[in-house]
């Protein structure tokens, strides 16, 4: 957690004034994040097809909830140009770094302390403490409840894959949809 903590903080310092919003920062970002994945032996296990299912399905029921919740607000995709080919791939390295260290290594060592309620709620409430930083207070709700989906997600699947895939997929809904 303590790596998690140092990754966060020179994510803030790297990207100042607007953490969320620097690319660079964010690929620095997640270097750190799956340098400490790798670092505690972490190593992605064979993609199913089942895990797959549950994350693009996991992360459509994001998309519909964020999207059901813009009440008559027009939906219209982002304009491809050159920011976006650049933010696109740095986001989905974020969001996979994310999952591997929480829903992979953390989830694994809390789950073996204390099983998966206490893995669930340990990586739920860090997911939303990293996000902190970056969105605010404001966002605690809703990163406690995409915590809370992604962690399930984990215990559903078994693995990081189904949470990883509908990170991503939530993430890139924010950005390609206006």
């Amino acid at each position: 957690m303590a790596g998690v903590a140092v990754a966060v903080a020179l994510r803030v310092a790297l990207g100042t004034p607007d953490a969320a919003a620097s690319m660079p920062a964010g690929a620095v970002f997640a270097a750190a994040l799956l340098g400490l994945a790798l670092g505690a032996g972490w190593r992605a296990g064979r993609p199913s097809l089942v895990a797959i299912c549950i994350g693009v399905g996991g992360g459509l029921v994001l998309v519909a909830t964020w999207l059901s919740s813009r009440t008559g607000a027009a939906v219209d995709l982002a304009p491809v140009n050159a920011a976006i080919a650049v933010w696109t791939p740095v986001v989905v390295l974020i969001a996979i770094a994310e999952e591997v260290v929480l829903r992979g290594v953390l989830f694994n060592a809390a789950r073996a302390w204390g099983g998966d309620r206490w893995a669930l709620a340990l990586t739920t409430i860090l997911f939303a403490a990293m996000h902190l930083p970056l969105y605010g207070v404001g966002a605690l709700p809703l990163d406690l409840a995409v915590g809370l989906l992604l962690g399930g997600l984990r215990i559903v699947s078994g693995g990081v894959l189904a949470p990883a895939i509908a990170h991503v997929i939530a993430d890139l809904a924010g950005g390609w949809l206006l």
